[in-house]
């Protein structure tokens, strides 16, 4: 029968829940359990699906088409953890799924209220996790302890904690230990009325993790634990990390978190504690001495970091890999729009343009694509990436001038990218969304081939327009190679130029799968080609040099 891991938060939100939930998830993994991690968030939409990025960051896809929580993509990027629709509930489907029971006389005329009925509902998303096979279930509960949102979930963990017996559930509990630095000193009392608001509601931690910027002396530490009645061994320190989040788990390891959650919970380990991978990664992070690169992300949303937070750690991933330190030029695509492509792109070594829904700066992105385009300059488009590649091609190369997508002049001239239900020769005529996982084939001899290595690949999707198979023929006369078609619909998955020396876009969210140990190939071997561009650009042939004379001079 599996345990439960709780994991909670306090004084203030964004300490890094599920960054600690992963990295526990990594640790549990590494003594050979099988690891299940969830998030259980307040706020009342029933996914993220519909939220701004400047609200919620990045939507992160499941492989089962589960629009969910950014933090899911921390659980997959530590861990080998099954992910799918069970990972991530919300208030709002919580109470949507109560409401619609009640609406079809499920609770047989009873008065429907928070406790019993919502919060049994809580419970029941958590056990319906627990029957994947699992050893370990891990919830996160999103938001602060001593929000009225969270109330519900508090009461619902600490009744599972009552029915299913303390020997299989245990709370982790994360605060924050400010730094006040005009008088060199962290202050525990903010954990302490944290902890304090956890017993009112009947949770006692077995674990607390402060966070803090300093490491803190041992008086501290069993200062928090008297104060907060937690043995002293089960105090641990998160200090922020010197080079990297992928530092997390060796930290917790080294204080021993690990082996008081297996005695805790009477886990026995099917093997001995092997982090070799994360100890080689971490120490090349530490000890490489990295080429600098440049990548632009031409985007819709560059205002907040989260919202392209897994394509900018898979950038990281690779980055690491190639031994080059990825520095990031977050443009906002208006800017390229109202000041033209040369102000922003002529000193980077490659050029990303990711996904994004609406008109907004589409054509910046276009102009961004069409300077990689003239300049030889890598250029990677994901999903809405795809369509701007298109788009720019289709003016620029095939001479349709009133090249667009439907979505931004739904009458246009030249729908090269359109809904699916728009396409004649595509047989699936339903809905307009495609989430989720989705074959596609690779031709052989193409750079995506060359990036994947396999035939026959899945990737997520999450996007509505599609490129238009009508306008197929003209692109490839042109130049344009679709790489990657899907074998059930013919839908067109990967594009690419072959004489660019790096051109590929991707109608699928690839950065979903890249992980720390194991970068995505396609972002692979994009960072690579950057490198080999700013080394050439370093340490320039004799035609390099006639080529920039002759630039120069306008020739």
């Amino acid at each position: 029968m599996a345990k439960y891991i709780f994991v909670t938060g306090g004084v203030v939100s964004s300490l890094g829940k599920g960054l600690t939930s992963a990295a526990l998830g990594c640790l549990l993994e590494a003594r050979g359990l099988r690891v299940g991690i969830q998030k259980l968030d307040p706020y009342i939409n029933v996914d993220p699906g519909t939220m701004s990025p400047y609200e919620h960051g990045e939507v992160y896809v499941t492989d089962d088409g589960a629009e969910t929580d950014l933090d899911l993509g921390h659980y997959e990027r530590f861990t080998n953890t099954p992910l799918n629709r069970l990972s991530n509930f919300t208030t709002g489907s919580i109470y949507n799924k109560v409401i619609r029971r009640e609406r079809e006389g499920g609770y047989l005329g009873k008065t429907v209220q928070v406790v019993p009925h919502i919060t049994d509902e809580i419970k029941a998303c958590v056990l319906k996790m627990a029957e994947q096979d699992l050893d370990v279930v891990i919830t996160e509960i999103g938001g602060t302890v001593g929000d009225i949102e969270s109330l519900p979930f508090l009461e619902a963990i600490r009744q599972f904690g009552l029915e299913q017996g303390r020997d299989r559930v245990m709370y982790m509990h994360l605060t924050l230990l400010p730094y006040l630095r005009a008088i060199g000193e962290v202050k525990t009392k903010p954990t302490q009325h944290s902890v304090g608001k956890l017993r009112e509601i009947g949770i006692l931690p077995d674990v607390l993790v402060y966070r803090t910027e300093v490491s803190v002396e041992e008086s501290v530490r069993k200062k928090i634990s008297l104060f907060c009645n937690i043995p002293l061994d089960a105090v641990f320190e998160e200090k922020d990390v010197d080079h990297s989040i992928y530092e997390l788990p060796l930290v917790l390891q080294r204080q021993g978190v690990d082996d008081l959650v297996l005695k805790r919970l009477q886990l026995s380990p099917k093997k001995e504690s092997d982090l070799s991978e994360w100890e080689a990664l971490v120490e090349k992070i530490i000890n490489q001495n990295p080429e600098d690169i440049t990548i632009a992300i031409v985007g819709k949303y560059i205002e907040l970091h989260d919202a392209y937070k897994s394509i900018y750690e898979a950038l990281d991933h690779a980055g690491i890999s190639a031994s080059a330190k990825v520095r990031l030029k977050k443009i906002e695509a208006e800017n390229v729009e109202q000041d033209g492509p040369d102000l922003y792109l002529k000193d980077v070594d490659a050029i990303l343009v990711p996904g994004g829904f609406g008109s907004r700066g589409i054509e910046g992105m276009i102009a961004a694509a069409k300077y990689a385009r003239e300049n030889d300059i890598p250029y990677f488009g994901i999903c809405l990436g795809l369509q701007i590649a298109v788009i720019e091609f289709a003016r620029n190369k095939c001479r349709m001038k009133d090249a667009n997508s439907t979505e931004f002049v739904p009458d246009c001239g030249v729908p090269v990218i359109g809904l699916m239900a728009e396409q004649e020769d595509v047989t699936d005529k339903g809905g307009t969304m495609r989430l989720g996982a989705y074959p596609c084939r690779i031709t052989k001899g193409t750079l995506a081939y060359k990036c994947y290595g396999e035939e026959d690949i899945r990737e997520r999707h999450r996007h509505r327009w599609e490129l238009n198979n009508k306008y197929l023929e003209v692109l490839e006369a042109n130049g344009m190679v679709p790489s990657g078609i899907n074998p059930d619909s013919n839908l067109v998955e990967m594009v690419e130029i072959p004489e660019h020396p790096w051109f590929l876009g991707v109608q699928f969210h690839p950065e979903f799968k890249s992980k720390p140990i194991r970068p995505h190939g396609v972002f692979s071997s994009f960072v690579q080609a950057a490198l080999s561009r700013k080394l050439r650009d370093k340490n320039p042939g004799p035609s390099d040099h006639a080529s920039k004379i002759s630039s120069e001079n306008g020739e």
